[in-house]
């Protein structure tokens, strides 16, 4: 018995995939099964025993997380346009706040796309002077304010509430913007690959071990780079655009002082979002400009990630 286990010729010629057991042919198996299980009349019920029932190994570096969570959220944009789509296979079978519950999930690839734009133009139209939103005596201003502050009070509460700290959930806000616009951008660009013919999904494997150096600044909160990644490319350019932006509006500010009340004003939200951006990405300055260990952002993603963002906003500048 324990032979036909190990040779997996079980599978063969029986409903081993399809009709039992994981469903294959995607990166993430278990989401897609836990779907076709749920529509077929399985009850979820949450448990949270005292005693902890299952215990896990996850990425204790950067680069790790964002390549797990590429290959998630991928897999999952890859489910919602599948023939197991929540959206119309699990309709009149599941609930509608599951089916909900599973389009935050399937979301995450495209996601990447506005929060993208929202850390790039907001920046770039900074730099430039231009209002994107209304100004702080305007009545209109009172929406945008009340989502903000709204939205990430929420976000804060329901964190303490499960037992976080805000130091923990400062840290959460870091890790969603880079995920947001690392791991979810690519994987929506692999997942339209795939869908095009360009190209097939590969399931890259995450390491889980971490060298004795690399496990100390771990466990010292230290952010871990040491790696050439697009993802870290990416997340160091768009970084010190942020830092540029956010710098030459304040020397704008210092050098213009008459003017210098209007443009706090009329400009007030995007210096706000600029500012939390920079202080979000102080460990990746830190990664890029000021550490000297192994696990620094290596020089030639600093120089590519300070020419390329030096250019943009030098284009943006003399337009």
């Amino acid at each position: 018995m324990i032979k036909a286990l190990a040779s997996c010729t079980y599978e063969e010629n029986s409903q081993w995939g399809k009709e039992m057991g994981l469903k294959y042919g995607c990166p993430v198996e278990d989401v897609i099964t836990g779907l076709e299980i749920q529509c077929r009349g399985w009850k979820s019920a949450y448990l949270n025993p005292k005693n902890k029932a299952f215990v896990g190994v996850a990425p204790t570096n950067l680069h790790q997380m964002l390549v797990q969570h590429r290959r998630w959220s991928e897999g999952d944009f890859q489910v919602l346009l599948s023939e197991y789509s929540p959206v119309w296979y699990g309709r009149g079978k599941i609930s509608l706040g599951l089916i909900l519950g599973y389009c935050c999930y399937c979301l995450w690839a495209p996601s990447s796309v506005p929060v993208l734009l929202y850390s790039v133009l907001n920046s770039l139209y900074l730099l430039k002077g231009i209002p994107l939103f209304p100004t702080v005596s305007s009545w209109w201003f009172i929406p945008f304010g009340y989502v903000a502050v709204a939205a990430n009070a929420y976000s804060l509460a329901e964190f303490l509430w499960c037992g976080g700290t805000f130091h923990g959930w400062w840290n959460e806000q870091r890790m969603w913007l880079y995920r947001r616009t690392s791991s979810f951008l690519f994987g929506l660009i692999d997942t339209i690959q795939k869908k095009l013919g360009v190209s097939e999904s590969a399931f890259v494997i995450t390491s889980k071990v971490a060298e004795e150096e690399a496990a100390e600044r771990y466990e010292k909160e230290i952010m871990e780079f040491g790696v050439e990644s697009p993802m870290f490319l990416l997340l160091g350019t768009l970084g010190m655009l942020n830092f540029y932006c956010l710098a030459a509006a304040i020397m704008r500010l210092m050098m213009t002082s008459r003017e210098a009340g209007g443009d706090v004003k009329t400009m007030c939200m995007q210096f706000v979002i600029t500012g939390v951006l920079v202080v979000l990405n102080w460990p990746l300055y830190e990664g890029m400009l000021l550490r000297r260990d192994k696990g620094k952002m290596p020089v030639t993603v600093t120089v590519k990630s300070l020419v390329l963002a030096l250019s943009a906003c030098t284009c943006v500048a003399l337009l």
